[in-house]
Formats: structure tokens, C-alpha cells, sequence
């Protein structure tokens, strides 16, 4: 992932310029991620090293959306809606 878009999603979902860590943020950055993935799945369907990262990172981002909708059910319907998330 190039710099540049990591810092759009931080200014976007982030709660000040500096924020990494919150769910928000990683949520954010996992679908950056994920969709990277998925593109490069479609060209080399049997890259089991990027399929398993793949479902890996997955995993991760649907265990931070839960921690989220749990916490504050208001961020999480609005950074599903942003990201076009259906959980």
C-alpha cells in the first residue's frame, strides 16, 4: 500500500491527524488491504501465500468491526456504510 492512501484513510476515518490505532482507522486500512489482495487473487488464483494473507487480514477486520459495533454501534454503521461493508 503506498503511503499517500494511508494517510487519506487516517484524515478521513482517523479522530486527529496522528491516529493509527483506532478501530476506525484499522478498519479502513485492512479494506485498503484486502481489496489490493483481492485484485491480485483474480490474476494469480493459486498464490497461496496472498490467499492466506488474504483471509487472514479478513479475519482481523471482522473481529475489529465487531469490537466496534459493540462499543459504538453509531462509527460502526457509518464506516460500514463509508466502506461499503456488509457485515
Amino acid at each position: 500500500m503506498q503511503r499517500g492512501s494511508a494517510t487519506r484513510l487516517i484524515k478521513r476515518f482517523g479522530r486527529h491527524k496522528t491516529d493509527t490505532g483506532s478501530p476506525e482507522v484499522q478498519i479502513a486500512v485492512f479494506t485498503k488491504r484486502i481489496n489490493n489482495l483481492a485484485r491480485h487473487l483474480k490474476e494469480h488464483p493459486k498464490d497461496f501465500n496472498v490467499k492466506r494473507s488474504f483471509y487472514i487480514l479478513i479475519g482481523k477486520r471482522n473481529r475489529m468491526l465487531k469490537y466496534l459495533r459493540r462499543t459504538n454501534f453509531e462509527k460502526y454503521v457509518d464506516v460500514a456504510e463509508k466502506l461499503k461493508i456488509r457485515h
